[in-house]
């Protein structure tokens, strides 16, 4: 297996893409840690179900942007699991609404879990990194970081600010053996895809070269690509996985 007993942490990994990537970086062969907010009894099935191929797992509840939680998940990580070798930065909240009508809580709320959660644990894992010398680090951004999108200024901003951060901590960390990239999702089938109204969806697929949704996998494969030693030489980059649709 590509990671055979590498140890990594998946925040907001209790559901869709994050839940997708514990999966794949499990089999594998990672024992993962995930974070999640509020869907405990998912957490705990994910758990069960990574265990279930013979993996260990762990979960934690917390906010991803409370920055004392993420240095006391990353050291009960290493406690529990031994070490810790991969962090996916997944966490992430939209609320939606045009400029000119968004809330202060609105913009700080999305900023906080999408950028400044990015921040908080791979500010806890940085050192680990650097004394151990080897570790990779995926970010979870968007194509709406890339181009924008209408009714999202604090989302777009935020998955921009992480494309940034990506590229700076990848200068910052690449002396220490340390691989840090982004993952840009397209239009993905989620639960929040369900929901859409028809006229939205019709829209998303319109823009999609290939002409249908991607899914939680298809993202999870890249990233779990990312986290192996094929993609040693690869750092500071964005992949998108977004069907065409970006272009």
């Amino acid at each position: 297996m590509e990671i055979e007993d590498k140890v990594a942490i998946v925040t907001g990994g209790s559901r869709g893409i994050g839940a997708a990537i514990a999966v794949d970086l499990a089999r594998h062969g990672a024992h993962v840690a995930i974070t999640y907010q509020s869907q405990e009894a998912k957490a705990l099935q994910l758990v069960s179900a990574i265990e279930g191929l013979g993996r260990k797992a762990c979960c934690f509840q917390a906010d991803a942007s409370d920055f004392e939680a993420a240095q006391r998940i990353v050291g009960d990580t290493v406690e529990r699991l031994g070490h810790v070798d991969i962090l996916v930065n997944n966490a992430g909240v939209n609320w939606d609404g045009v400029s000119w009508k968004m809330t202060e809580e609105q913009w700080d709320r999305v900023i906080g879990v999408d950028l400044k959660g990015c921040f908080n644990y791979s500010r806890a894992v940085a050192p680990i990194f650097r004394d151990q010398k080897h570790g990779k680090i995926v970010n979870i951004t968007s194509i709406n970081g890339l181009r924008g999108k209408f009714g999202q200024t604090n989302y777009s901003a935020a998955k921009a600010g992480i494309i940034g951060y990506t590229k700076a901590l990848a200068r910052e960390l690449g002396r220490s053996n340390v691989n840090v990239n982004a993952v840009a999702p397209g239009f993905i089938r989620t639960e929040m895809y369900e929901v859409l109204p028809d006229a939205v969806k019709e829209q998303a697929l319109g823009e999609i070269v290939l002409g249908r949704a991607g899914t939680a996998e298809e993202v999870a494969f890249v990233v779990t690509f990312l986290c192996t030693e094929k993609a040693r030489h690869i750092t500071g980059e964005v992949l998108k996985v977004d069907g065409g649709q970006y272009i």
